[in-house]
């Protein structure tokens, strides 16, 4: 027993060390780029292909074609990704999702081009480049840690990696080639990467999709580390080898034996799982709001156009027909890609998995071998199927609750991979299992007709989750998690939405697609099939139904009508320049036609010539300009919109690029507020006869309305009691007590550093307290979330702007009214109103204004719910002299009319001009209180603005 331990040990050393070397290049890159390369598993598949082709076919040493592969070859991949994929990605200052959507793109290419120059077969005859005496390969492996661990340490190059690691930006502020660091980190990644690949190619089948799945199941080691620590993954890997070899001495019996045994040979796969559901997540850097533009309507044309290509196959037959019958099941699972990362924005690696449950239970369910229940008709099977693997989108949507970024991907990649290992490799399920047709649709061409008719039903249910209350909320949360949350949105159950939406509509198209081809076969559902779905869906334009269509049409089309692995190959070239054109191949089409149009020449709309004629008009000694002018000025260019700013002229004769104020007394400003507190007896009347309101988005408009009749409102107090707060061990709040009382204005002020952002969090829910206890009125929300205190009647809007760029003006406003705590009808037309939006401007998308109108798009959002309590993070960024003007009355208006308004702000002239009471804060304290003309003068010197 003592030798059969040794040797067990032995083995499960040599499957460690290779395991250790990919946590090492995974770390090394992404400490180095910040990017986890999804690719690392391809590129060790390529290298070790590059070994034989070399060594078998041509004929060279084993120390010569090593030597091309690791020294040459593996690096010169790892900097020609660098160079050409990830480099211009940073330029252009893409989002995280688009760096993953890359990666993930690499993989795909790198699968599909491997496919297409050495076939999908399996190969069993690759050079052994080191014995299989399991020292040598840990020594490689101890000897690189080491090597590694000291340049990081004790090299400059190591100190210069650290400093990119803690911020690239101030890095290369202080000379830092960041590039050249980034650069070196793919190249030694890459080298590890064709290290793991011809150490592993001996011992396991060599084909295109295997071994890149065997080594990113090993990225447990990686996550583990917290993609920092190499001692620690280097560790992991050889622990989680050694006791994967020396569980193969079990031999379990019963019922369970079979999934205990796969357990037992799938040990990396059980790491993946508990690092990346259970262990804290990773990628803070990468759980960013993604960025989003307007809505991109498709063409009737398109549709047409679509539904005439679905429905040529009716005219097939033979093989033709029986390779059309897979497009519409395939495009229902696409559209459950649609649902979860198109609609709402979550990054789903394992729809793949969904599916195949889908196909798999169906025939269980047909076949009458799923456990507890009869043998069902087929369609009544897939019914059944659907609702089944529906609610088991929580093993990923759960999850997503507290995941973004890069913490998700890993998070659904590791459900697909278990669910491949532990599902669909078991023995029932791999055992032949037959799926018949639905009685009377036996036939391609009657089976074909089933599949349009559940397609249309998919398009369906795809089309209302876009529309109307619940789809402007997932726009919302797509677009800016955040700022959903804080109009009232409940992200945690639209993301479980989201995720059961999109189980149930994969499950239905993986039952398709396996009632087609007549059986279930879970090679059609592997992890790897799953990235490529993923990638073909954001690629061809993840928000677009019509892009889903496209994408099954050209996966099943390019792979049936030519050599395995084009489809792939192309999807992947697609993905690696998905940075060039996010939108889509439509949305660059389009863009692209629209600069051409510009060199045309320009053409106005009919407010631009509006605008231009009182312009002409004033310069001709007329009537005068009207104050009240458009700040988004209209413009076409051959069809082509943008925007324009025209200058507008503050009250005071200011031109609007000063931001001083002047100062008033505290008898002045009461007595502004208490007239602006005076409302109006109905709504302003309009200033021209189309009803328009003509003033757009004038803030000069704004300056003099006030909120129109509301119900009386209680009178709200937000107080907080010795609050403290802390970041990894540092306080950043200490025994902070404060009362916002309602109708006034509170203002908090104090250097960078201060505490203010960390009060203001914990005031809005978005961080909670260490101690202490946040009270609104006599309710204690110190646990509450965001959402349920914005329905309480907190309202707040950002420093950093949280609109959601993808819906209109309007409808970011109706978000706000919707999951407010008060449904009332009028509430989106007075907040617009009131904040002079009710002009074409409300139409427009957000993504086209500029900052002051999206700040006046922000706060009507928050008022849309009748909030007592308004919290506004530095309300003034970005905004000229009038607009800030106009802003002050609004929010006079506002604390007279009994709101509780709290003010974070930089700028003193604001905060001396409008506030009743400031308090400073220094380290985490409130050090002085008191009306504005007495703070402000012992601590304006300390204040600093941002």
């Amino acid at each position: 027993m003592s030798s059969l331990t040794y040797d067990l040990t032995l083995a499960g050393l040599s499957v460690g060390s290779a395991a250790a070397l990919t946590g090492i290049g995974l770390v090394v890159t992404y400490r180095a780029t910040g990017v986890l390369n999804f690719a690392h598993g391809a590129i060790a598949m390529v290298c070790a292909y590059a070994l034989r082709q070399c060594v078998v076919e041509w004929g060279w040493p084993l120390w010569a074609a090593a030597t091309v592969t690791l020294l040459v070859l593996a690096p010169g991949i790892g900097m020609v990704l660098e160079r050409f994929v990830f480099r211009p990605l940073s330029v252009l200052g893409s989002d995280p999702a688009q760096t993953l959507v890359a990666s993930i793109g690499v993989f795909v290419l790198l699968v599909g081009g491997a496919a297409l120059l050495w076939g999908q077969g399996a190969r069993d005859d690759a050079p052994e480049l080191l014995s299989a005496d399991p020292w040598g390969q840990l020594a490689v492996a101890l000897l690189l840690a080491a090597g590694v661990a000291a340049v990081i340490r004790w090299t400059r190059f190591g100190r210069e990696l650290r400093a990119v690691v803690d911020d690239r930006r101030l890095a290369v502020l202080g000379g830092i080639d960041a590039d050249r660091v980034a650069a070196a980190g793919w190249a030694f990644g890459s080298f590890t990467a064709g290290l793991t690949g011809v150490l592993l190619a001996p011992y396991v089948r060599l084909d295109p999709y295997g071994l890149p799945l065997l080594v990113m199941e090993v990225v447990a080691v990686a996550v583990a580390a917290r993609m920092r620590s190499l001692p620690i993954a280097v560790v992991t890997a050889l622990a989680i080898g050694v006791a994967q070899s020396q569980l193969t001495r079990l031999h379990p019996t019963g019922w369970g034996a079979p999934l205990l045994q796969a357990v037992s040979t799938n040990l990396f796969v059980v790491a993946l799982l508990i690092a990346a559901l259970a262990l804290p997540r990773v990628g803070t850097r990468d759980a960013l709001p993604r960025t989003a533009t307007a809505r991109v309507p498709t063409p009737p044309g398109a549709w047409i156009v679509a539904a005439v290509l679905f429905l040529l196959p009716l005219g097939f037959a033979g093989s033709d027909l029986h390779t059309s019958v897979q497009v519409p099941a395939l495009a229902v699972v696409l559209l459950s890609l649609v649902v979860v990362t198109g609609r709402s924005g979550q990054i789903s690696l394992g729809q793949a998995a969904y599916a195949g449950l889908g196909a798999l239970f169906t025939a269980l369910l047909a076949a009458g071998r799923f456990p507890g229940l009869p043998r069902l008709p087929e369609l009544a099977a897939l019914a059944l199927a659907v609702v089944l693997v529906a609610p088991l989108g929580l093993l990923t949507g759960w999850p997503a609750i507290s995941r973004r970024g890069l913490a998700l991907a890993l998070a659904t990649f590791a459900v697909g991979v278990g669910v491949s290992r532990f599902v669909f490799a078991q023995p029932y399920a791999i055992s032949g299992l037959s799926l018949g047709r639905p009685t009377g649709f036996e036939g391609d061409r009657a089976y074909y007709v089933l599949e349009l008719t559940l397609l249309a039903a998919a398009l369906l249910t795809t089309w209302l989750l876009r529309r109307g209350r619940t789809g402007r909320a997932l726009a919302a949360m797509r677009d800016h998690e955040s700022g959903a949350s804080a109009a009232g949105v409940q992200v945690p159950s639209l993301k479980l939405l989201a995720f059961v939406s999109g189980a149930a509509l994969a499950a239905l198209g993986g039952g398709l697609l396996g009632m087609g081809l007549r059986a279930f076969d879970p090679s059609a559902y592997d992890p790897v099939r799953g990235l490529l779905w993923f990638a073909a869906v954001v690629v061809l334009g993840a928000d677009s139904t019509l892009g889903a269509l496209a994408a099954a049409a050209l996966l099943v089309g390019l792979d049936a009508g030519a050599r395995g692995g084009v489809a792939a190959a192309l999807i992947g070239v697609l993905a690696v320049l998905v940075g060039r054109f996010p939108g889509g191949p439509y949305e660059a089409a389009r863009a692209a036609a629209g600069r051409l149009r510009l060199r045309r020449g320009a053409r106005l709309t009919g407010l631009g010539a509006e605008v231009r004629g009182r312009l002409r008009q004033a310069e001709g000694g007329g009537t005068p300009l009207p104050a009240l002018v458009e700040p988004t000025g209209r413009y076409e260019q051959g069809g082509a919109v943008g925007t324009q700013r025209p200058q507008v002229a503050a009250p005071d004769g200011r031109d609007g690029r000063s931001r001083t104020a002047e100062p008033k007394p505290e008898s002045s400003r009461s007595a502004e507020a208490a007239d602006g507190a005076q409302p109006p007896q109905g709504p302003p009347a309009p200033d021209n006869e189309s009803g328009t309101g003509g003033t757009g988005g004038n803030p000069n408009a704004a300056a003099g309305r006030v909120p129109t009749p509301k119900p009386a409102r209680a009178k709200t107090t937000l107080t907080t009691h010795h609050l403290q707060a802390r970041y990894n061990g540092f306080t950043a709040l200490d025994d902070v007590t404060l009362t916002v009382p309602p109708g006034q204005v509170t203002a908090v002020i104090g250097p960078n550093g201060a505490g203010k952002s960390t009060l203001f969090h914990c005031l809005a829910g978005t961080h909670r307290p260490a101690q202490g206890q946040v009270l609104l009125g006599t309710r204690d929300i110190t646990h509450l979330p965001t959402h349920a205190r914005t329905r309480l009647g907190i309202a707040r809007t950002f420093q950093q702007l949280a609109v959601f760029p993808s819906l209109t003006v309007e409808e970011n406003v109706r978000v706000g009214a919707e999951q407010g705590r008060v449904q009332d009808p009028s509430a989106v037309d007075r907040a617009l109103r009131l904040l002079a939006l009710d002009g074409p401007v409300r139409s427009l998308p957000a993504a086209d204004l500029p900052t002051g109108t999206l700040r006046r798009v922000e706060l009507a959002r928050s008022l849309a719910g009748s909030p007592h309590v308004l919290l506004l993070d530095e309300p003034a960024a970005g905004l000229d002299t009038a607009e800030v003007t106009a802003l002050t009355r609004i929010l006079r208006a506002l604390a007279a009319d009994g709101t509780a308004l709290l003010v974070v702000e930089h700028d003193l002239d604001l905060v001396a001009d409008l506030a009743d009471t400031v308090h400073v804060m220094t380290a985490g304290r409130i050090v002085a209180s008191g009306p504005p003309d007495h703070v402000l003068d012992a601590a304006g010197p300390q204040e600093t603005p941002a």
